[in-house]
């Protein structure tokens, strides 16, 4: 993956103390990084994304870079 479209992903999660108390969301709307769980109860991608119309394609992806991120200890940094 180059280093813009992984710039591009990450992009998409964010943190606002305002919402759910500065856990990550994505696109700074109300809609937590919940996708691992969503998957680990057996949604597939299309399920997820047919369930819940506000995400996009490229919000799931985001959501699994940034957990296998967070599983491999590596810093992520927010910007506001």
């Amino acid at each position: 993956m180059a280093q813009a479209e992984f710039d591009q992903l990450l992009g998409r999660i964010t943190i606002n103390p305002g919402i759910f108390g500065g856990k990550p969301i994505i696109r700074g709307l109300r809609f937590r990084v919940d996708v691992l769980g969503m998957m680990a109860g057996g949604m597939t991608k299309d399920q997820i994304l047919e369930e819940h119309p506000i995400l996009e394609d490229g919000d799931i992806t985001a959501c699994l870079l940034y957990a296998s991120m967070i599983v491999n200890n590596t810093a992520v940094v927010h910007a506001a």
